[in-house]
C-alpha cells in the first residue's frame, strides 16, 4: 500500500522537505541547505540523500512511497524538465529523471508558485474548491492557477506568471523581467513602497509615513489602518491593480476562489477589502461572485503542494 509521499520545496537558501501520508497528514518536516555552488550541481544529490536518510530513520519501506513531488523556482515542462532556475544556478535540467534515478521513486516536478497554489487548494485557504488562483505578494508577485484540480503549467512552463501581467500602461520604470508596467511593480511589498514614496514626493500632506526610515509595506498598511491619507491612497493603488489583474485571470479561467498569500497578505482585512472592491468593479459579471480569501499554509504551502503532485486525484 503506497500511503507515504514526499513534498520538496526548493528555495534559494534552503530546501524544505515534508514527509506526508497520502491523505494529507504531515508526519515530519525538515530543511537542508541549498548548495548553489558550481551551478547547483549538488542540490539533487543532497535531496536524494536526505530522502533516503528520512526513510531509514523512520523505518519506512520504500515500497510504501507513492513518489516525490518537487517545486522549483523556474518554468517547468510536463516531462519534468526545468527551463533555467536562476536562483539555483541550473540551466536546462530534467529534475524528474535525475532525482528519480537517484531515489528509485516516481518524481513529479512543478513551478514553486504553482505548487504552492496546489498546496493551498489541497489543505489551505482553497480547500474544498478545485478551481482557484493564488496570488503571492512578497518582494515580487508570484502566482499559480489550478483548474479542475490540475495545475496550469502552460506550453512554456510559464502558466500562472500573474506578477508579470501588464497593468500600468504608462509605467516608465523597468520590471526585473525586462518589461514595463507589470503587476509586480505596483502590488508587491517593494511596489507599494515605491508608489507610497511617489505620493509623498508629490504632496505636502502631513503623513506618518514621512517618519519611517526605511519605509516598509507593513508600515504603510499599519498607518492606513489608522487613517493616514497617503497610506490609504497607496493601499488603494495596490488594490486597484490587483483587482484589475485578477479580473483578467477570471476572464480566462473563471476560478471559484482567489487565495492571497505572501508576506503582504499579513495585512489582512484592509488588503482584502481594497482588492475585493476593485475586482468586483472590473471583472466580467459572470465571475463577480468568486471568493477572495487569505492563504493559510504560509511557507509550508509549497511543501504541501509538491506532495500533492504525486497523489492521484
Amino acid at each position: 500500500m503506497k500511503d507515504i509521499c514526499f513534498g520538496v520545496d526548493v528555495g534559494g537558501t534552503t530546501v524544505k522537505i515534508g514527509l506526508f501520508q497520502t491523505d494529507g497528514q504531515l508526519l515530519n518536516s525538515f530543511e537542508i541547505p541549498t548548495r548553489k555552488e558550481e551551478k547547483g550541481k549538488y542540490v539533487i544529490g543532497d535531496i536524494a540523500a536526505a530522502l533516503e536518510k528520512e526513510l531509514k530513520e523512520k523505518h519506512i519501506e520504500k515500497e510504501r512511497v507513492a513518489g516525490v513531488g518537487i517545486g522549483v523556482p523556474g518554468p517547468v515542462l510536463d516531462d519534468g524538465t526545468v527551463n533555467v532556475c536562476v536562483n539555483i544556478g541550473w540551466g536546462v535540467i530534467n529534475v524528474a529523471n535525475e532525482l528519480g534515478t537517484l531515489t528509485g521513486l516516481p518524481v513529479k516536478v512543478g513551478n514553486d508558485a504553482t505548487v504552492a497554489a496546489l498546496g493551498e487548494m489541497w489543505q489551505g485557504g482553497g480547500k474544498g474548491h478545485d478551481s482557484m488562483a493564488l496570488f503571492t505578494l512578497g518582494t515580487g508577485v508570484g502566482g499559480g492557477i489550478i483548474v479542475n484540480g490540475k495545475p496550469v503549467n502552460g506550453s512554456h512552463g510559464a502558466g500562472g506568471e500573474v506578477g508579470h501581467i501588464p497593468v500600468v500602461m504608462d509605467e516608465t520604470e523597468v520590471c526585473t523581467c525586462g518589461k514595463k508596467g507589470c503587476l509586480e511593480q505596483v502590488a508587491s511589498a517593494t511596489g507599494i513602497v515605491k508608489e507610497a514614496k511617489k505620493l509623498l514626493a508629490g504632496s505636502e500632506k502631513a503623513s506618518a509615513l514621512r517618519n519611517y526610515e526605511p519605509l516598509t509595506a507593513k508600515a504603510i498598511f499599519d498607518e492606513a489602518k489608522k487613517g493616514d491619507e497617503i497610506a490609504m491612497e497607496a493601499v488603494e493603488i495596490l488594490g486597484k491593480y490587483l483587482g484589475i489583474a485578477m479580473a483578467h485571470v477570471a476572464g480566462v479561467v473563471d476560478p471559484e476562489i482567489f487565495v492571497i498569500g505572501g508576506g503582504v497578505s499579513k495585512a489582512g482585512k484592509i488588503l482584502l477589502d481594497a482588492i475585493e472592491k476593485n475586482y468586483r468593479q472590473y471583472v466580467f459579471h459572470a465571475s463577480r461572485d468568486a471568493i477572495i480569501t487569505l492563504a493559510t499554509l504560509g511557507n509550508d504551502a509549497g511543501m504541501y503542494g509538491a506532495a500533492r503532485l504525486v497523489i492521484e486525484n
